[in-house]
């Protein structure tokens, strides 16, 4: 199989199904931070892969997609330790995105995202702390799932930060994303109803650049959905009690690794790694009281019967070559955007929506915790129903 988009970083790393099971005849990849026995994770970074040994067992995700019929067939890139959002890797390279190859594939999950959108798999999986499943599944046009918080095991998985991190999901088609997530995900088959009550969050939209708001809003027509204040103004707040908690954890985690080996990393990389380095206990105790806030009125809202709908970025890909300086002021937006999952431990579904000069914005779904079959269910249903009236109206 020939990568013209750059997005393995190892395609000899096969592995051939062990039982037969819902995903016969599936291939997928998998971003290099998991487990594969006798191999080693690069997470990114020649020096981490320098200073580990190789992997004694499978990551316990991978043994489940192998015992239900799934076939491995290559690691893909990730961005430096999995702390970015633009899928940029200043020692690997940058994966093409195949929807838009002038511009970013978005990351941390950025080859995982690549080798779907390309076709050079079923699916494929990454890890989602801050958006890095999100963000490059919108940006290279095709589905993400980022699970509630501990619905799909971490066992075997380089972490980042504890309290975000999640193993996610990424396709083209809907339905492969359904029967991977059933396989993947513990009590998904309990029944239920579906969503009554669409809440759609005016606060989050207000973030979308004003080229594509109409555009978007009109890809998601309902007499049904309920407008409001999400964060009440206080989205930046959110994503800073996010940022905290998640830099803390950061430094708790690979902090000893990073002054026992002092290794070089990319450009903005090391500088966000020092930051987290200088987190207060004081800081922390405030976004931890924040965080308990914030997850007492979103559970109040986020009933079973309530679904949310919203953009899963501001806008299309930034070109390759962006300055630094507008980078971070697009990075910020996606954090407020990212960060109600993230803090909340929700189930996010991205779909593809619109397109702007041939680059894609994904529209996402959110429901309450553990909900995860339930928005499932609805993302098909309503793909579905999209995909019929298109046919009707000659699209």
């Amino acid at each position: 199989m020939e990568d013209q988009w750059r997005a393995f970083i190892d395609q000899d790393c096969i592995i051939p199904k062990k039982y037969q099971g819902l995903l016969n005849s599936y291939t997928f990849a998998v971003k290099d931070v998991f487990d594969i026995k006798g191999s080693i994770a690069s997470a990114g970074n020649p020096y981490w892969r320098r200073t580990h040994l190789p992997a004694r067992s499978n990551a316990s995700v991978i043994e489940k997609l192998l015992n239900n019929g799934a076939e491995l067939v290559g690691k893909t890139h990730t961005d430096e330790l999995m702390y970015s959002l633009n899928g940029e890797n200043h020692f690997f390279g940058t994966p093409v995105n195949p929807k838009q190859p002038k511009r970013i594939p978005g990351g941390s999950s950025s080859g995982s995202a690549v080798a779907v959108a390309a076709g050079l798999v079923d699916f494929a999986l990454g890890t989602d702390t801050g958006g890095s499943v999100r963000i490059p599944s919108s940006y290279c046009g095709i589905y993400g799932y980022r699970p509630s918080h501990n619905a799909i095991s971490m066992k075997g998985v380089i972490p980042l930060a504890q309290s975000f991190d999640t193993v996610g999901v990424m396709t083209k088609d809907v339905n492969v994303l359904a029967n991977v997530v059933k396989t993947l995900v513990r009590q998904i088959n309990q029944p239920r109803e579906s969503f009554s009550t669409i809440i759609y969050p005016e606060d989050v939209w207000e973030l979308i650049d004003s080229n594509i708001k109409s555009e978007m809003e009109e890809s998601f027509v309902t007499n049904e959905r309920r407008k409001m204040s999400l964060a009440k103004g206080e989205l930046k707040s959110w994503m800073e009690a996010f940022r905290i908690i998640q830099g803390y954890e950061i430094w708790g985690n690979h902090g000893d690794w990073i002054e026992k080996v002092n290794p070089v990393f990319g450009p903005g990389i090391m500088e966000r790694f020092m930051w987290t380095k200088t987190i207060t206990r004081q800081q922390l105790q405030w976004a931890k009281q924040k965080r308990e806030d914030i997850q007492s009125a979103t559970q109040e809202l986020l009933r079973e019967d309530t679904i949310m709908v919203m953009p899963t970025s501001p806008n299309i890909a930034p070109l390759l070559g962006t300055s630094g300086e507008e980078l971070q002021v697009h990075r910020n937006k996606l954090l407020m955007m990212t960060s109600i999952a993230g803090l909340n431990g929700l189930p996010q579904v991205t779909i593809p929506s619109i397109e702007v000069d041939g680059a894609p914005v994904g529209l996402s779904f959110i429901a309450g915790p553990n909900q995860d079959g339930k928005l499932i269910d609805y993302v098909k249903d309503f793909v579905l129903k999209r995909d019929q009236e298109k046919v009707m109206k000659g699209v």
